[in-house]
C-alpha cells in the first residue's frame, strides 16, 4: 500500500502515524516497514510534539549547513541528501492484532529535507 504526503517547507516534519496504521490489515501480526521512495526525505519514529518537531528541524539545519557542498554544483540540494542520509528512508514497526506496537509517545514521522514536495510513502 502507498500514500502521498504533501509537505509545506524545505525542512518539514509530518506525522503519518494514522495513515500507516490504516494500511495495516486487520488482525495482522508481525512487522510493517514504512519506506519513503525518495533520496531527500526520511522516515523516523519519535514524538510528534510541536516543539520537538521544531527542534528536529533546528538540529538537522545545524548539523548540515545549507551551502558549501560539491553536489550543489549539480542541483543545489546537497544539504537535503545529506540530512536524509542521517535519517534513513525507512522504519520497521511491530504489529500485533492489526495495531502498530508503538510506545505511548511514539509516532511515525516523514521528514522532508527538500520541500515543499509530494512524497510517496510505501507501507509493506
Amino acid at each position: 500500500m502507498e500514500f502521498t504526503v504533501s509537505t509545506d517547507a524545505r525542512l518539514d516534519v509530518v506525522d503519518v502515524t494514522n495513515r500507516v496504521a490504516a494500511a495495516v490489515p486487520d488482525n495482522a501480526d508481525g512487522t510493517v516497514t514504512v519506506f519513503v521512495e525518495h533520496t531527500t526525505a526520511g522516515v523516523v519514529v519519535n514524538e510528534a510534539e510541536s516543539r520537538l518537531l521544531g527542534d528536529m528541524r533546528t538540529v538537522l539545519s545545524e548539523l548540515v549547513p545549507d551551502e558549501g557542498w560539491e553536489h550543489d554544483e549539480l542541483d543545489g540540494n546537497a544539504d537535503s541528501h545529506l540530512r536524509a542520509l542521517l535519517l534513513g528512508p525507512s522504519e520497521t514497526i511491530p504489529v500485533d492484532g492489526g495495531d502498530l506496537s508503538l510506545g505511548r509517545w511514539q509516532s511515525v514521522l516523514l521528514v522532508e529535507c527538500d520541500g515543499p514536495q509530494e512524497r510517496t510513502v510505501r507501507v509493506v
